[in-house]
């Protein structure tokens, strides 16, 4: 059973604004909100202009509805592993301030048919030393292509309900839903969206982080 942060991104679409919530605070200008993205080629943009990957639409997006409160920083990298990204995360980490990392690996593992022990120990702790660092975490889950057979594709599934149970996490229990059983939305690869499958992804970002950020009430405030 999913935990209920998991879920999170759906129930807070049915947020309105009609003094929901806590006040956001005074008008005085605060500093904007670190959200640091971390992943793999599904958030890189793969073969197609960073501006048309899911993560420069959803900065778009965001400096529309709230401008100046949040700063976005990608630090996907095609073909990054769950053990690359702990190397690199670190370093990564002390960039900036972060606020926020939206956690995407595993992919990667599991199209190498890595044993699932290993690819969840390996997400657990980038979860753990993104927390020691006072960053909170959002984790984007992924399914691999059926032809994987469920006896591993289902376990890979369910590991990140799980990591996501486990630490209270909000997230998606599948990144690419509505886009990888569309092969309109998808490269030629069928594991990679297209210009027009990346908007699909956006939309699912964007159920999870509206109501973590306030989202509804800051756009409401700012008019």
């Amino acid at each position: 059973m999913l935990g209920s942060r998991w879920s999170a991104g759906i129930a807070g679409l049915l947020l309105l604004c009609f003094g929901v919530g806590a006040s956001i605070g005074d008008d005085s200008p605060s500093a904007p909100t670190q959200v640091l993205i971390f992943g793999d080629s599904l958030s890189a943009a793969y073969k197609l202009p960073a501006e048309d990957g899911w993560v420069a639409l959803l900065r778009e997006r965001l400096d529309k509805h709230v401008p100046g409160s949040f700063e976005i920083t990608n630090a996907s990298a095609s073909g990054e592993t769950t053990s690359g990204g702990l190397t690199r995360l670190p370093e990564v980490l002390n960039t900036g301030d972060y606020d926020w990392v939206l956690l995407e690996l595993g992919a990667n593992d599991g199209l190498r048919g890595l044993p699932l022990s290993t690819i969840e120990a390996n997400l657990q702790e980038l979860i753990d030393r993104a927390e020691e660092s006072g960053v909170q975490v959002v984790l984007l889950g992924i399914m691999l292509p059926t032809n994987y057979g469920p006896a591993y594709a289902d376990p890979f599934r369910d590991m990140y309900a799980r990591l996501a149970d486990k630490n209270d996490l909000p997230g998606l229990p599948f990144l690419l839903k509505g886009a990888a059983d569309d092969r309109a939305l998808m490269l030629d690869d069928g594991i990679h969206p297209n210009a027009d499958g990346q908007e699909r992804v956006l939309e699912n970002v964007w159920d999870v982080v509206v109501p973590l950020w306030e989202l509804d009430e800051r756009s409401c405030k700012a008019g």
